[in-house]
């Protein structure tokens, strides 16, 4: 298996390690190289890594550098991906744990949405040589890797159902920037945390866009449809980045959202090999408390029809209802092909079908009481009240 000294977290190692692996040199702008050094400082410093937990995590970041040298080399070889065109993307965000992946995977079913699937937001870069038609080997790979997962983790299926080809979260390709929330433990922990938050977001949504012309360029999509609860923290540079972007919002109680995340977090964040973390329910409120506050001051300095909103009752209440609403808010036409699938995934995926998902605030140090009182504005204004 390997000894924790084997895997060091230095950013020049990390480097040489996917220059070795990949046979290629150049990562593009060297920005990410501040983001991948306080990683670096809190996985080794704070995370408690075990060595299996060590391991894992240096072979991820081996892995998103590989990632980005293929990617850039994918731009060189194909210089015309940069003159193409993401036109008026779908994006959903809001707390996470608030709907938005059941959201998600609803409106994905239309077949004019253009959801990005998880192995391709794993895998953006083209894969030279593939014969047309062909399946790429990764997604063949991740497919199995994901399937013996669910079998070693089944709590953590229970949180969040993840296959190579479920529509994903874009902090997965976002993740070659250094700049995102990663797998969402990292910027829940310090220095990461301060480092995220005190950061322009403006190059890595610009460097997502192209990303995704990348993605595009190889699967063309009519209607991009992505997602992350993380997008809150950056609205402001998304907009700029996608500026005919619609934007839908999700919002739940937090005393309810709050809870589910931290037992997410906790459950991930153990299966990566971290220690258990004291101060983790603090740390979530303070994430959710900061993502509303900053998305929500985005949206009201913008034109209010690019955003809907959503609330979490509303749509476990009448899902069809709720994707009725979002496409008479939005202009977008509601064929009897979309119905009908969409009416299908509605009965074929009963809310808890891969589990129940079971959690209270009192095992993170938090209480409902404290939640309210940090996000009372938030309740008051979307009536979340439970």
């Amino acid at each position: 298996m390997g000894t924790s000294e084997e895997f060091v977290f230095d950013v020049d190692v990390l480097l040489d390690a996917a220059r070795s692996d990949t046979g290629l040199d150049d990562f593009g702008d060297e920005r990410f190289r501040k983001g991948l050094a306080v990683l670096c400082e809190t996985l080794d410093t704070t995370a408690g890594l075990s060595d299996r937990g060590r391991k894992m995590n240096w072979r991820r970041l081996v892995r998103l550098l590989g990632t980005r040298l293929r990617i850039e080399d994918g731009f060189g070889r194909h210089p015309e991906i940069r003159n193409r065109e993401i036109k008026s993307p779908i994006f959903l965000t809001g707390l996470p744990r608030s709907g938005t992946s059941a959201t998600f995977n609803l409106l994905g079913c239309d077949p004019a949405s253009r959801p990005l699937l998880l192995w391709e937001g794993t895998f953006p870069d083209p894969l030279e040589g593939l014969a047309p038609g062909s399946e790429d080997p990764r997604h063949k790979a991740m497919k199995d890797t994901f399937a013996q997962m669910r079998d070693k983790n089944p709590d953590f299926t229970k949180i969040h159902f993840a296959d190579a080809d479920t529509p994903e979260e874009c902090v997965i390709p976002m993740a070659v920037t250094f700049e995102n929330v990663h797998q969402g433990f990292e910027v829940l922990l310090e220095p990461y945390g301060s480092y995220f938050y005190g950061l322009d977001m403006h190059a890595q949504y610009a460097d997502y866009r192209e990303i995704l012309k990348m993605i595009d360029w190889q699967r063309p999509g009519e209607r991009w449809l992505l997602k992350s609860p993380a997008h809150l923290l950056g609205l402001d540079s998304l907009l700029s980045a996608f500026p005919d972007s619609c934007i839908v919002l999700n919002h739940r109680d937090p005393v309810e959202a709050v809870a589910s995340y931290c037992s997410m977090m906790e459950t991930f964040s153990l299966s990566q090999g971290c220690s258990a973390q004291p101060g983790l329910g603090n740390a979530v409120l303070e994430f959710c408390a900061t993502a509303l506050e900053r998305g929500l001051a985005v949206r009201d300095r913008e034109d209010p029809g690019r955003f809907f909103d959503i609330r979490f009752d509303d749509f476990v209440e009448g899902p069809m209802q709720a994707v009725g609403r979002i496409y008479d808010h939005f202009g977008l036409p509601m064929t009897a092909e979309a119905e009908g699938v969409m009416r299908d995934h509605v009965e074929n995926h009963p809310r808890g079908k891969h589990g129940s998902h079971e959690y209270d605030l009192a095992s993170y140090g938090l209480d409902a009481d404290q939640v309210r009182e940090r996000l009372k504005w938030y309740i008051d204004r979307f009536d979340l009240a439970t």
